[in-house]
């Protein structure tokens, strides 16, 4: 099992990482002083902040030189009143803030990264490490973003996060931002941009919008094409002290903070949160006249999906240990996810709760370690709600798949179930074994040229290049004609999410979604005039159908002479001419 984090020990911070001073050139307000910015972050309740100035690190070297001065007239004595009252205000907030320096960089193409580093950190090594990013020598104190040629993402990566740094790519959804809104690169850039293992976290604008929509719920895990769930934050970006009246837009410090659940105040547990797999310590910063976060209630509300689900017990009789262990066993070897025991899959149904929680931790221990092969690094802890005790289990992407419950059943994750594999699945797990990478963009930099195509990362970012131009559904099943063997039929099934193909699927060895597609298939793919269609063009909608406050569809495409037939489609994986049907429209 991983180390635990220490819940009940915790406490929320409040914390803005992207905060700029006049060390900018941008900054609209020159005349504040690095201590009234201290004070301003006081006022506005902050007790994280870092110092991000444009590709450089002067900023936060005034404020240390200009410390170490009155601390140097303090020894020689010679300390007027007003100085003495400036030292005594910066002991007092370094005291009681953590105030961390950075920069935030650019790099190729415009692309901005935060960099965040431990406050023991010398200011040399940053502006060494800016250096070796390549920023001008004569551009290093000018906090300007208009630097030149510097480095490429990943590199820029890799060499802040092994310079002991926090990675975290600014504004990740706006301009400048590697999800890469408003470029017509191929999306294998994007995956690797936003998928690397040395990227600790997104810095996002919408973290507080809810819904499918938000770059949050786009990049937590649920995508076949970014299967590592991504810490999302949110920052100011404040180029301003204080706000705007004129535009209120234009933030200032604190206007967009993030909450941190750390054990202290301090770098390494920061660190330590965005190198884990526990999303429910971070939150949008509120208010206090605003409701706080339930990351447990956001949970329910969003239902179970590929990422995560939900179960009532956890007893050994009536199977539901071993439903428990098959899940820990389907996202070790799908995306990762999370489990929640005590919980109906019905947010309507009231909380059951587990009745000795303590002891049933122990148990799901004992049971992960001797029943999960090869091991994997779950973390199991407990949380009340709503007045009843819950536990949460953290199962991680496992890197040494296939994982097999009692040496031979081995469970994968397909939406919100979880079933036997079959084979070629199987053989996908094994290939992901051997090659680690294969899943997950490789940590090397993608040299984007305008006039050359970026290197693969990926499988999966192949299929998401390649799928581009593609109109088929992006989620779901689509079944291809049976071939019939000594009177059973055999069918093909392709998965939408990832464009993988599983022959071989019998009726009887159909998941859930699956056999539901192929009996579907097989009541209307020999007889199509006789069903009722409603038909757009070439694209034709069989019917829709709710199931768990989620919204599916199945679709007909004529092709030629031929039909294609879609199941399961949820509202995420209709685009281009299969949108007339969206309820979502």
């Amino acid at each position: 099992m991983s180390k635990k984090h220490n819940r009940a020990a915790a406490q929320w911070f409040s914390m803005d990482v992207h905060l700029h001073t006049p060390a900018s050139t941008d900054y609209q307000q020159p005349e504040v002083s690095n201590l009234e910015i201290l004070q301003r972050a006081e006022v506005r309740g902050l007790d994280i902040i870092a110092f991000t100035d444009h590709n450089t690190a002067s900023g936060y070297r005034k404020m240390v030189e200009e410390i170490h001065q009155l601390e140097l007239l303090e020894k020689l004595n010679r300390l007027l009143p007003e100085e003495r009252n400036r030292l005594n205000e910066y002991r007092r907030l370094f005291a009681k803030m953590l105030i961390l320096p950075g920069f935030e960089f650019t790099a190729t193409f415009g692309f901005h990264i935060l960099g965040i580093f431990h406050p023991d950190t010398p200011v040399r090594d940053l502006e060494h490490l800016l250096l070796s990013l390549n920023i001008p020598s004569e551009h290093l104190d000018e906090g300007s973003q208009t630097v030149g040629a510097t480095t490429d993402v990943l590199t820029a990566y890799r060499m802040i996060n092994e310079a002991g740094g926090i990675v975290i790519a600014a504004h990740a959804n706006s301009s400048n931002g590697v999800a890469m809104r408003g470029f017509n690169f191929g999306g294998q850039t994007k995956i690797a941009y936003t998928q690397d293992s040395n990227l600790h976290a997104l810095e996002v604008t919408d973290l507080e919008q809810k819904g499918p929509r938000s770059t949050a719920a786009f990049f937590n895990g649920t995508k076949p094409e970014y299967p590592r769930r991504m810490h999302c934050i949110q920052g100011s970006d404040a180029h301003r002290m204080t706000p705007d009246a004129a535009r209120k837009k234009n933030l200032s410090i604190g206007d967009r903070a993030t909450d941190v659940l750390l054990s202290e105040l301090d770098f390494n547990d920061l660190k330590e949160l965005f190198k884990s797999n526990d999303f429910s310590r971070t939150r949008p910063h509120r208010f206090k006249e605003e409701p706080a976060f339930d990351f447990i209630q956001a949970a329910r509300d969003e239902g179970a999906n590929i990422i995560q689900d939900f179960h009532e017990s956890m007893t050994v009789r009536g199977g539901k240990l071993y439903a428990v262990l098959s899940d820990v066993c389907a996202f070790a070897n799908t995306n990762g996810g999370t489990l929640y025991i005590g919980l109906p899959d019905d947010a309507h149904k009231p909380v059951v709760g587990v009745q000795d929680a303590e002891t049933s931790v122990l148990q799901l221990e004992k049971e992960i370690n001797n029943r999960i092969s090869p091991p994997i690094n779950c973390s199991i802890d407990i949380h009340e709600y709503k007045g009843k005790k819950l536990v949460r289990i953290l199962i991680p992407r496992g890197e040494e798949a296939p994982y097999a419950v009692d040496d031979n059943k081995i469970y994968v994750r397909d939406e919100a179930e979880t079933g036997l594999a079959v084979r070629d699945e199987i053989v996908n797990l094994v290939l992901r074994g051997k090659d680690s990478t294969q899943a997950l963009p490789v940590s090397q930099p993608v040299q984007m040229e305008p006039s050359q195509p970026v290197e693969q990362a990926s499988t999966q970012a192949a299929f998401a290049n390649a799928r581009e131009g593609n109109l088929d559904p992006r989620t779901g099943v689509e079944v291809f004609p049976p071939e019939e063997r000594q009177g059973t039929q055999y069918f093909t099934v392709r998965d939408l999410r990832n464009g993988n193909k599983v022959k071989n699927v019998t009726r009887a060895s159909a998941r859930r979604l699956w056999h539901y597609a192929i009996t579907r298939y097989a009541e209307i793919g020999g007889d199509v005039e006789k069903a009722q269609i409603d038909w757009r063009g070439n694209y034709g909608l069989l019917r829709s159908y709710q199931q768990n406050k989620t919204t599916y569809y199945d679709f007909i495409q004529r092709d030629g002479n031929n039909y294609r037939f879609f199941f399961g489609v949820t509202e995420d994986g209709i685009h281009g001419p299969w949108k007339v049907f969206s309820a979502e429209d």
